[in-house]
């Protein structure tokens, strides 16, 4: 496997990142072991969490996709510097006034916990999961450097920041002479352009920023597991696609159809493909649920568009600058 700089650090990635979102959710421990175990042996070294996994879920008191990780690590004997661990920090994790956000004193105890719960004594990357309004960033950013000077974590990263928001972290970080953000994780694929390439890709591309997209396949959506005219599928996030449901997508699944043909692929491989094509871009995050859907995964690997087929897909998944 090909590894990728991680923007202008020096830390090596695997072309694919591995999502755990659904671990504790939609695969359980004993399944999530097999899932990690199977993509560590296929040359994934990068993987991505955050402490509120799974809050969402009824009785998922967050931590637990952590905690996972942390047992697969001991019990599968996995050298700590084989693998490149990146969390996050921001949201909710407990019911004090104080137990989420991102000030310096959620920071400290939310790192601790993450920590702890994947038993090792440093994280490689840890992002700030979205903006918090009702913190100065200086104070953020602060507390992140002072992470990095202890040993606790080795890179910063933040997702779902917009253009001006990574910009204003930037020129903090550059004004106080603070470790700044090296990674950005944007929602970005072929079907959610527009909030990432708008503005956000040139400050990335300008700044040396390393970018690890999330939902690259957008809930199954470009699995081509939704079809027109078709009932919806039994999934836990078809209710949320309903708004992918336009001509134009339904036209660009058709064009990936043919696409996945002609290389012998399947069309969730072109849609990664297509991202892995782009040499912004670092490492797409995957959320494999199955060893299945892992295997499907890696096989965009193997899967190099022409540069007319990448063409074409950009135009087949073209947004309007004028209606965003």
């Amino acid at each position: 496997m090909e590894y990728r700089k991680l923007g202008r650090a020096g830390l090596k990635v695997s072309p694919l990142c591995l999502g755990t979102m659904q671990f504790g959710w939609t695969a359980d421990e004993a399944l999530s072991f097999r899932i990690l175990s199977a993509a560590l042996d296929a040359g994934i070294n990068f993987i991505d969490t955050a402490d509120i996994y799974s809050t969402w879920v009824p009785g998922n008191p967050g931590g637990v996709s952590e905690t996972i990780i942390g047992k697969w690590l001991k019990q599968a004997g996995v050298p700590r510097d084989r693998v490149v661990i990146a969390t996050k920090v921001r949201g909710r994790m407990g019911d004090g006034p104080n137990d989420a956000g991102l000030s310096r004193a959620h920071i400290l105890q939310a790192v601790e916990a993450s920590l702890r719960r994947l038993g090792t004594d440093y994280i490689d990357l840890y992002q700030t999961h979205w903006p918090d309004d009702e913190t100065p960033i200086e104070e953020t950013l602060r507390a992140l450097d002072d992470l990095v000077h202890a040993g606790k974590v080795r890179y910063i990263g933040a997702s779902n920041y917009a253009a001006w928001q990574l910009m204003q972290a930037l020129w903090a970080s550059d004004r106080l002479g603070l470790a700044r953000f090296d990674v950005l994780q944007p929602h970005y694929n072929l079907i959610v352009r527009a909030e990432f390439e708008a503005e956000l890709r040139a400050v990335c591309a300008t700044y040396q920023i390393g970018i690890i997209p999330y939902s690259p396949l957008e809930g199954g959506f470009l699995t081509g597991k939704y079809r027109r005219n078709q009932p919806l599928p039994d999934s836990v996030r078809a209710a949320d696609l309903k708004d992918a449901f336009t001509e134009q997508n339904w036209a660009l699944l058709s064009m990936m159809d043919e696409l996945a043909r002609a290389h012998e692929a399947t069309i969730s491989q072109i849609a990664l493909a297509w991202l892995l094509a782009d040499p912004v871009i670092t490492s797409p995050i995957i959320g494999p649920r199955t060893l299945e859907q892992l295997d499907d995964n890696l096989g965009a690997l193997q899967v190099e568009l022409a540069a007319e087929e990448k063409a074409a897909l950009d135009r087949a998944s073209a947004w309007r600058k004028d209606s965003n």
